[in-house]
This record gives structure tokens, C-alpha cells and sequence, in this order.
């Protein structure tokens, strides 16, 4: 504990010696949403946690609502006191806020590996999941590739406007897959990936996506499946900060418009034992298969994690690879679980149908759980799409019927905890009636 508290002490340090002008740091930790929560403290104060001082922040603050409001959950929120929990920083997440107007810095914060984590933390569901596979000798390899919009910064109405090309100051309303968009909004597109790059971020490719205003990043593989989750989380936030600067919003909505393409979370999954062979490439990739059926197997009941909100479940069997069963297939973009054309070095899965907003925390624990329980059971999985372009198994698309198939599937609440599980949903299940508390001027115009 003492190095530990050293090395961060000197992470600090050289932080303020390369960043002399920056006073505060933001502490942040992602909710169940998927939002980021958090202090602002003096960059003085900061030296003091990383020496050993205590960090607390709200335990209940981790079950925020989408509108950041607290529900009753059990006995959290309304019969708990609202105590407080510790927290510990996260090394090697210490770096610049370039989006800000002030000189700013922010590092992430979790529970997990406290004396007391908080069961219910996205950050901690995934770090017991990591480390029960890594005691099983399985260590993951992880990529996210994250879909998103660019708007205009104007909202008409509260409705989204078409981003303007910088070069024609044109509304950017033709979908295509263009290298010319590229571009186009290259400023905005390098400034990303550049601070991106300055959060520790390792970017790779960028792809004009098919919706207008729509592009696609792509992370490196990791080897450490939170540091890969943070980065999304990360990116995120970045992201929608520098948008802002350049005038425009980022936005990471599934389905932000009907017509056109929704936004996905793919995340490329492969597994290696001790000595780095690819488990799943292994007997004539017979344990890709068991891999893929468990995954396969639990998805219909992972619903809540992979499509968070209402406006996620619309992007499911919308215009283009979404898929609307359950189903896998080799190179095949409409499946839910896509096998790429790899050699058995580099065999994996990537999970296509998580939205873009959902948490990547949690994503990743279901996906890997998924896959745990596939290599344990040793099932054959349905047919692929290659061999049958009907198969498929049926998974809830409806927030409600989601709920109800998670929160009871005996493996999920053992895989991810069963506190979390009922957390979690009710989490869920609450901000869908807040949503539907409001009525909708189509009401009135159907019914009135």
C-alpha cells in the first residue's frame, strides 16, 4: 500500500510540475447510467489523497437516475442515512482537461479494491469479473469501437439540427460512407482523437459512418479490460467537450433519428491463457463455439446493459446491422455476436449490439459472462447466419419485459451479483415510469 501511495504521490507531482497553471482536478466515477459523478478538488488537496488521506464521496450517488434524481431502492437512498463510501484514484488517469475555458484536470475515481466496494459500482461488477476469470487463467484481450453524431450546437425546438459542413455551411443530411467527410469536419475529428491521444487513449481508425453527421472510432486491444472500459468512458466525456468547443454537440444517443442508422458499442473480445495460446481458437475452435452459445444463451436477459433507455431499444431492427434476434455468424454484420475473418492468433468475437450510450463497464462484464458461462456449459450454439439467415433466438425489446428476464436468471446473479442485479433493474425499471411521466404533444394530437 505504501509504494502504491508513492507511486501516486509522484503522479501528482509530476502532474502539477508539467501542468503548473492547472488549481483543480476532477474526480470522476461513472454511475448506472453511464454518466460520470464526481468532486472538483484543489490540485492541493489532491496531493493529500494520494498520500493516504481519505477519498469519500455519497454511496447512493453511484444509482443516480438518467435525470440525475435518486429512487427508492430497497433500503438505499431514503432509509440508508446516505452514507458515504470510500473511493481510491485510479493511477495513471491523471491528465489535461484541453476542453475547458480554464485550465483543468481530471482523474477517475472507483470502489473497487477499497476495503468496502460498493457492489452495485459498474467499475467494481467488472473487476470481479476480470479477476474470477483471471483465477480461472483466462485473461481477455478487449476493443471498443464507439458509433456517435455530430449536431449542430442550436437545437431547433429541443430538436437536433443536421451538423453544418465547415467547407459549404450546408446542413450535412446526406448519409454516406464518404472519406471526403472526413475531411470535411477533419478540425473537430483531429481535435478528438488528439486529446483523446492526451488522455491516454490509444485511437485508431476513424470511419465516416453511414447517418449524416455520423462517425465511428475505433480503440486499440488491451489487455486489461478496465483500462479498456475506462477509455471509452473517457472518450465519451472528451468527446462531447471538444464538440462543443468547435460548435457543435456530440452526442452517443442510440437512435437519434428514425430514418437513419442507429449508433452502436462493438466490442472485440478474445481470451488467452497464461502462456498467451488462444483459448478459443483451440480444438478446431470448438470452445468459440461453447463461447458463442453462452453468450448467445444469456443475451435475451442482458437487455437492460445493452439497450439502457428507451430510446436504445429503437435502434434495434432499425435500417442498417441491427439486429432484432439473438444470432451469430462468421464476417456477418447482421449478427448480434460477429466472428471477423482473423488467424487463430487473433480469433474473437465482437459483440455488436450494445448501444452507444450504454455503460462500458457493465457491457463488458455481461459480454464476458457471457462468454464464461459458454466455455463452462460446453453447448453447441444455433445455427449461424451463414448457414441459415433465419436463425435466431427472440430477446425482449420492450424496457419492462427486459427487466423481468434479468432480474431473476440465476446465472447472471451469481456471474454479476445478485445485489447488482436487483440494483440494477430497478435502477431500470424506475427511469422508464419517470420517462413515461410526461405527456407527449402526439398524445394530443391522436387523442385529444
Amino acid at each position: 500500500m505504501k509504494s502504491h501511495s508513492s507511486s501516486l504521490l509522484a503522479e501528482v507531482r509530476t502532474f502539477r510540475q508539467n501542468h503548473p497553471d492547472v488549481r483543480y482536478v476532477d474526480l470522476i466515477a461513472l454511475d448506472i447510467p453511464g454518466h460520470f459523478y464526481g468532486k472538483r478538488y484543489p490540485i492541493e488537496m489532491l496531493e493529500k489523497v494520494a498520500a493516504g488521506s481519505p477519498l469519500k464521496l455519497p454511496q447512493n450517488a453511484v444509482l443516480l437516475g438518467v435525470q440525475g434524481g435518486l429512487f427508492k431502492i430497497g433500503d438505499y437512498c431514503f432509509n440508508d442515512g446516505d452514507p458515504d463510501a470510500n473511493r481510491r484514484l485510479v493511477p495513471g488517469t491523471l491528465k489535461p482537461v484541453s476542453w475547458e475555458s480554464q485550465p483543468l484536470g481530471q482523474m477517475l475515481i472507483t470502489s473497487d479494491d477499497t476495503e468496502a466496494p460498493i457492489e452495485f459500482e459498474p467499475r467494481e461488477v467488472l473487476a470481479k469479473v476480470l479477476e474470477r476469470l483471471h483465477h480461472k487463467g483466462i485473461h481477455p484481450v478487449v476493443a471498443f469501437e464507439l458509433e456517435f453524431y455530430l449536431f449542430d450546437k442550436k437545437l431547433a425546438d429541443g430538436l437536433p439540427q443536421f451538423a453544418r459542413d465547415p467547407l459549404s455551411d450546408d446542413a450535412d443530411d446526406q448519409p454516406n460512407l464518404h472519406i471526403e467527410r472526413l475531411s470535411r469536419f477533419s478540425d473537430v475529428l483531429d481535435d478528438m482523437a488528439q486529446t483523446a491521444k492526451a488522455q491516454g487513449i490509444d485511437i485508431t481508425v476513424i470511419t465516416a459512418e453511414i447517418g449524416p453527421g455520423q462517425f465511428e472510432i475505433n480503440f486499440g486491444h488491451l489487455d486489461d479490460g478496465l483500462r479498456a472500459a475506462d477509455w471509452a468512458a473517457l472518450f465519451c466525456r472528451s468527446t462531447r467537450g471538444v464538440a462543443l468547443k468547435h460548435g457543435y454537440r456530440a452526442s452517443f444517443m442510440a437512435k437519434p433519428y428514425l430514418q437513419y442508422p442507429g449508433s452502436g458499442m462493438h466490442v472485440h473480445v478474445s481470451l488467452y491463457d497464461a502462456a498467451g495460446n488462444n483459448l478459443l481458437a483451440a480444438h478446431q475452435q470448438q470452445p468459440l463455439r461453447h463461447a458463442v452459445a453462452g453468450c448467445l444463451e444469456l443475451l435475451p436477459h442482458c437487455m437492460p446493459i445493452f439497450s439502457p433507455n428507451h430510446n436504445a431499444f429503437r435502434r434495434l431492427g432499425g435500417t442498417v446491422n441491427a439486429a432484432t434476434r439473438a444470432s451469430w455468424g462468421f464476417e456477418d454484420r447482421d449478427a448480434c455476436v460477429r466472428i471477423p475473418e482473423s488467424d487463430p492468433r487473433n480469433l474473437r468475437i465482437e459483440h455488436r449490439l450494445a448501444s452507444a450510450d450504454a455503460n462500458p463497464y457493465l457491457v463488458l462484464a455481461a459480454i464476458l459472462v457471457g462468454l464464461e458461462h459458454g466455455l463452462e456449459a460446453k453447448r453447441e450454439p444455433i445455427a449461424p447466419l451463414n448457414d441459415d439467415r433465419s436463425s435466431g433466438t427472440d430477446f425482449p425489446v420492450e424496457m419492462l419485459d427486459a427487466v423481468r428476464a434479468m432480474q431473476h436468471q440465476a446465472v447472471l446473479r451469481d456471474k454479476l451479483g445478485a445485489e447488482f442485479v436487483d440494483v440494477y433493474c430497478e435502477n431500470k425499471r424506475q427511469d422508464h415510469l419517470a420517462f413515461q411521466q410526461e405527456i407527449h404533444a402526439r398524445e394530443y394530437r391522436w387523442f385529444l
